[in-house]
């Protein structure tokens, strides 16, 4: 793949990353702020879909709110698995109490819950809290990454 969409996790708008460049600190070409390197993205459903349309790299979305005690327990924990896979994984945080719609229609019956995209559709759900190493190997076992 010579070129790399990639939605701006600040603006989000979609941007054309050469695939060899991908780890060099790409800036939006709109906003001029860091493609990557921003941790976990606190997003409503408008950008959710966004970034899940538009990204070429996978995206995770973290299903939490919070009142709920093991969202905030995962919340640094998420954090951690987005740094380590940053420039192969889009990671998204989703308040369900802030969009509520949005939760109904993905079917959310627990939380925390995580939900893998890739082009566009979801290929696999997760449900409960889980450590860093217990989220990346399940991103890696599920999207066979290194």
């Amino acid at each position: 793949m010579s070129a790399v969409q990639i939605v701006c996790p600040h603006c989000h708008r979609t941007n054309r990353v050469p695939a060899a460049r991908m780890g060099e600190k790409p800036v939006c070409g709109v906003c001029k702020l860091e493609l990557f390197g921003t941790g976990p993205v606190e997003v409503n459903a408008e950008a959710m879909l966004k970034q899940i349309k538009s990204n070429d790299i996978p995206v995770v979305v973290d299903c939490w709110a919070a009142w709920c005690g093991p969202c905030r327990m995962m919340a640094p924990e998420f954090h951690k698995a987005a740094d380590a896979l940053d420039t192969q994984v889009r990671f998204l945080k989703l308040d369900t109490e802030q969009n509520q719609s949005m939760s109904a229609q993905l079917n959310i019956r627990s939380i925390p819950c995580l939900i893998l995209y890739r082009n566009g559709k979801e290929i696999a759900r997760q449900a409960g809290a889980m450590s860093a190493a217990q989220i990346q190997g399940w991103l890696k076992q599920t999207l066979r990454v290194t």
